[in-house]
């Protein structure tokens, strides 16, 4: 998986991006007369927007050889903009996921040369405003399709203090927690004092009841 924007020119026949058949990727929207802006810079002239169940590309009705793509995992935040001083034009904007850059590579600012490794934002504008809203729905719905793989390790991470086989602290099977609180949110100090409170009442019950039978002799 390669983040960032990606140079797109693999079309088909119908004029159309080339999908991945391999990785199940299918057409889910188009958009004809839509502009895309990369960064800073001014948009492109009108083009297509076409949104797969893996991508979202884009392509030039002017130029053939142009068009973007970028991953719905390198996707990091997607919003409706209707603000004139955020953006003159109503669009979908984007927060783009970069490749971690190498030590001693060029560190200029996306105004100094069109790297698209450097650019982290990219906006979408329709031709329609009025489009923005099921635009905004789709991307939403495709973006739930490919969640991010390195989120799910560090929840799994995160959530996860298990000790032995399927045993956690005390040596207390989490199935039998009356209320696993503090898991769900990977809270773990929370967790364990909750467990230890647990323990504790157990081992405090058990000297009430040896004391009750030392006062019965």
């Amino acid at each position: 998986m390669v983040l960032g924007i990606q140079l797109f020119a693999d079309r088909a026949a119908d004029g159309g991006p080339r999908l991945h058949a391999g990785a199940d990727e299918e057409l889910v929207r188009v958009e004809p007369g839509a502009s895309v802006a990369l960064g800073r810079r001014p948009p492109e002239s009108p083009g297509t927007l076409f949104i797969t169940t893996r991508r979202v590309i884009w392509l030039s009705e002017t130029e053939k050889e142009k068009g973007y793509s970028v991953d719905f995992v390198s996707i990091s935040l997607h919003a409706v903009s209707r603000d004139p001083e955020a953006y003159p034009q109503p669009c979908i904007y984007t927060q783009i996921e970069k490749e971690e850059e190498m030590d001693g590579s060029d560190s200029g600012s996306e105004e100094d040369s069109f790297d698209l490794s450097k650019i982290s934002e990219m906006r979408f504008i329709p031709s329609d405003p009025n489009q923005l809203h099921s635009l905004f729905e789709v991307f939403c719905q495709c973006a739930e399709l490919n969640p991010d793989p390195n989120a799910e390790m560090e929840e799994e991470e995160e959530n996860s203090w298990v000790y032995g086989d399927g045993m956690t602290e005390g040596g207390m099977d989490w199935q039998t927690l009356a209320n696993p609180i503090g898991h769900a949110n990977g809270d773990h100090d929370l967790a364990r004092n909750v467990l230890n409170l647990q323990i504790n009442d157990e081992r405090f019950e058990d000297a009430e009841e040896s004391d009750k039978g030392s006062n019965g002799h």
